[in-house]
């Protein structure tokens, strides 16, 4: 196991390949577990960086409140203890998505392209849609256990009959973590922004939209116009878990938006 002291955790991380480096952000109760499908093929040519957040997996899971510019800041400092000193190509996944923004705001010259997966640049409630998927998290995360959580959100990733071992590792992913740092993370997203900004991302911008994500490619559609330099990809056949139910149609379109930066 690999601990890096930041600030005030101590954050796990893995290191494979040599290379421009990519780092690898996971979404919301997830690990860097997530990313088993591109690692290998990723540190084929670049240095691959996975990381857990603070509250997440195997780094430390302090009280919160937590935040996304907290997040951010973790991963700056990580990226600082670990020397890395070329800008990195960033790719998350949801919330890491989002981390991705607020690192592209927060810490231009730490990024050399972001590539967004099944993400947004905000998450505040505009339809009713929006609240209901909203007040349908909040209910679950008050009232029910990380183990029935784990098993609704993975039906919902991985509905297909012949998915059952994905969903089966996204609950024993999501059981690494404690309910208390679960919700201080779900009320670090709620309510974040950074949508009138996006407009500063001066670097390569790729947002992967699946075709059967919780909010439609029309949102991702929206905010891809609003980016000097980002691009829009539709995955088809896949839900919110692009690169782990497309991983081969994700993995080849990610390294020829890397090999093209």
């Amino acid at each position: 196991m690999s601990q890096q002291q930041v600030g005030d955790i101590s954050m796990y991380y893995e290191l494979s390949g040599e290379g421009d480096p990519v780092l690898f952000l996971h979404g919301l109760g997830s690990s860097s577990m997530g990313w088993q499908l591109q690692q290998k093929p990723f540190a084929q040519k670049y240095q691959v960086i996975l990381a857990d957040m603070r509250g997440h997996g195997r780094s430390d899971h302090p009280s919160g409140p937590y935040s996304v510019a907290q997040f951010a800041a973790d991963v700056a400092g990580l990226l600082d203890g670990l020397g890395i000193t070329k800008p990195v190509h960033l790719v998350g996944l949801s919330m890491g998505g989002m981390i991705g923004f607020q690192m592209g705001l927060d810490y231009p010259d730490k990024i050399k392209t972001l590539t967004i997966v099944n993400s947004s640049p905000e998450l505040i409630s505009k339809t009713f849609s929006d609240r209901m998927m909203i007040w349908q998290r909040k209910i679950m995360v008050n009232l029910f256990s990380l183990e029935k959580i784990g098993s609704a959100i993975a039906g919902r990733l991985f509905p297909e009959p012949e998915q059952a071992e994905f969903r089966e590792l996204f609950v024993a992913d999501l059981l690494q973590n404690d309910k208390p740092s679960y919700k201080a993370a779900v009320k670090a997203l709620l309510g974040w922004s950074v949508r009138e900004r996006i407009g500063q991302i001066d670097c390569p911008v790729l947002v992967v939209a699946a075709d059967q994500d919780y909010t439609p490619v029309a949102a991702k559609e929206a905010y891809v116009t609003e980016m000097p330099h980002a691009q829009l990809l539709v995955i088809e056949n896949s839900h919110h878990a692009t690169p782990i139910d497309q991983a081969d149609v994700f993995n080849t379109a990610v390294l020829e938006f890397l090999a093209a930066h």
